[in-house]
């Protein structure tokens, strides 16, 4: 098929060919009549030189111009221009490879417009998403900052150009640690204490390293997760008073019956019945009794170092850094509880029980305690939702650790934030105000 195609241009050219060679034994006969065989022959041939290089130039200069608008929709296509193409309607060859051209020029143009559609889609969901989005190049410069991350970063302002560095200046205190210190995390900013998730990813974009940060607010979700917590937790505590009321009930009918009958043999084994059960509802209810009805803190001054001693009798942990000089003031009771739970959580995370480490170290403006293991850390659906009271990703576990210290950190005019460690495991910060609240 490709030799067909080709023939009609080899006929071409051997008819050109002939004609050559009929204009030369052409001039040798008619120049011989006046010139010697020799020099007619040698004038034949120039002039047939000549006619020939005019055919061929004549035949050539559309095809210049063809190859000259080739050259220019190549340099269109490298500069992204892919709105014009070339008509031929010279010789059936070339028009093949026309016609090829203007099929790429049109292949290019239409994945240009679905490439343009799909930016324009990606580029209004992630404006207008509520996540605070923002793109940092190597030098950790903006490179792109969604309409959220300007919100709350730049006051409205545009921020691509502009130094990471410079935006944390305008932070508070607790955000600017979070995202200062790296990692994901969940931590609680602002006046109102809004909560929000971190999440930070590393990737190469154009060969050169860059970081993605998404800044979550999750107050509200977690608000509406804590009413669904609280119905579930009204559901449980009702099925369990069901649980041990009916049989209690039950058994003291029984037990009257058979003081009637005389028949006080069996009496004490229900009587032993009632009262576990009785205990076991009066424990159930005294665990989320001391979580429901946390006490405001009593506040006093504290000898921290015979603080730690004490709480070193209950528990395991290695003590990281030294412990700080200066009046220290909270609610030993609470914290040691918020502390112990802290702890315990740390164990029950499956690493190793000698990287359990508990640091004090002074804050912008007060302490902060932190907590931290190199257990199995937590996935992002667990870091959301780990503050929750009663949410647990151990079977047997209340869901109350996390949230009670949460509450008492609180309750002193502090907060707590998480965030998982690099190399596994988890960090847990109990930040405390140098200054206590008053009490209530």
């Amino acid at each position: 098929m490709r030799s067909l195609r080709a023939l009609p241009l080899a006929v071409w050219m051997l008819a050109l060919m002939l004609l050559g060679i009929v204009l030369a034994a052409a001039g040798v006969v008619l120049f011989s009549h006046w010139l010697p065989p020799w020099l007619a022959a040698l004038l034949s041939v120039a002039v047939t030189g000549v006619v020939m290089a005019l055919l061929v130039w004549r035949a050539l200069v559309p095809l210049r111009a063809l190859f000259r608008a080739l050259a220019g929709t190549v340099a269109g296509y490298r500069d992204g221009d892919f709105s014009f193409g070339i008509r031929w309607d010279g010789h059936a060859d070339v028009r093949e490879l026309v016609d090829a051209h203007n099929a790429l020029g049109q292949a290019l143009r239409e994945q240009r417009v679905n490439l343009v559609q799909r930016e324009l889609l990606l580029d209004t969901v992630v404006q207008n998403t509520p996540v605070a989005m923002l793109l940092l190049d190597p030098l950790q410069h903006v490179v792109l900052g969604n309409l959220a991350a300007r919100r709350l970063f730049g006051e409205g302002r545009k921020l691509e150009g502009r130094h990471f560095d410079e935006l944390l200046t305008q932070l508070p205190d607790t955000m600017r640690d979070a995202l200062a210190r790296g990692g994901d995390s969940m931590f609680s900013a602002g006046e109102e204490q809004d909560i929000f998730q971190l999440t930070r990813r590393v990737f190469r974009l154009n060969g050169r390293p860059h970081e993605l940060l998404l800044l979550r607010q999750v107050t509200a979700e977690l608000r509406r997760q804590e009413v669904r917590t609280w119905k579930k937790v009204i559901r449980v505590i009702s099925h369990e008073l069901n649980n041990s009321l009916a049989p209690i009930a039950s058994l003291a009918h029984s037990g009257r019956e058979l003081l009637k009958r005389g028949k006080l043999e069996k009496l004490p084994l229900a009587l032993d019945t009632i009262e576990e059960r009785a205990r076991h509802l009066e424990r159930f209810l005294r665990d989320y009794a001391h979580f429901a009805k946390l006490p405001a803190p009593r506040i006093e001054e504290v000898d921290l170092r015979s603080f730690i001693e004490r709480l070193g009798t209950q528990v395991e942990f290695v003590l990281h850094g030294p412990l700080p000089q200066g009046r220290v003031l909270f609610d030993p009771a609470q914290i040691e509880q918020a502390l112990l739970n802290l702890l315990k959580n740390a164990h029950e995370a499956g690493g190793d029980p000698a990287q359990i480490r508990l640091g004090w170290q002074p804050h912008a403006r007060g302490w902060r305690i932190e907590v931290s293991d190199r257990g199995a850390g937590m996935n992002p659906a667990a870091l959301e939702h780990a503050l929750l009271p009663f949410y647990s990703t151990k079977r047997s576990g209340t869901g109350l650790g996390l949230s009670l210290a949460r509450e008492i950190a609180e309750a002193h005019g502090g907060h707590l934030d998480l965030a998982n460690r690099d190399g596994g495991g988890l960090r847990v910060w109990l930040v405390l105000p140098a200054d206590a609240p008053a009490m209530s």
